[in-house]
């Protein structure tokens, strides 16, 4: 049975979707989620990196991200196929957010996905201990995943280096061609 490494935010969830429409309405924004075709996208919504940050982590933090529905298409696969492989979470969230995005992925994809995994983003003030520089050198060390579904070209590109089979699940910011429902059906064809 193959082991599924599966990116949280933006794959299991519509974070950057649910974020945005919270952010444009506090400051009365004039765009449309559409526009969003950098990730992080704050020079598009021409604010810092700074804020962006800070907007992202109050957002993860509040009762509004325990809320977000799962991705449709996604929770679609897994009622229907999730039962022919292993499942691990692996996202990238500061430290004060892990426990949040952990319960969500519990509450949402528990039935599936057993462990939960993070590379702590860095924040100003919190000091981790430097494990991982990034996703593909927890997978080096992990050594037991077969397959990452991730939104981030980088993190899709430095995990081929270790022989992991690769899915850059669609999103407007990273040059997939395929539909969500066309890059959950590759990893079917990878069951084998």
């Amino acid at each position: 049975m193959k082991t599924i490494a599966w990116d949280v935010d933006d794959v299991l969830n519509n974070l950057m979707q649910s974020w945005f429409e919270w952010f444009k309405n506090r400051k009365k924004l004039n765009l449309d989620f559409q526009d969003i075709t950098e990730n992080p996208p704050y020079k598009i919504l021409n604010i810092s990196i700074t804020e962006y940050i800070q907007s992202l982590d109050e957002f993860r933090l509040s009762n509004l991200y325990q809320e977000m529905k799962p991705a449709e298409e996604v929770l679609e696969w897994f009622k229907n196929y999730g039962k022919y492989f292993r499942h691990i979470a692996l996202t990238a969230t500061p430290l004060i957010a892990a426990p949040t995005t952990a319960q969500w992925v519990f509450k949402n994809f528990g039935r599936w996905i057993r462990t939960f995994h993070f590379v702590p983003s860095r924040r100003e003030n919190i000091n981790v201990p430097d494990y991982d520089i990034d996703k593909s050198d927890f997978l080096k060390w992990f050594g037991k995943v077969d397959i990452l579904v991730d939104d981030n070209e980088k993190n899709i590109n430095n995990a081929k280096k270790w022989g992991i089979s690769v899915i850059l699940f669609p999103a407007q910011w990273n040059s997939s061609k395929l539909s969500k429902e066309e890059a959950l059906k590759l990893i079917n064809r990878m069951m084998e």
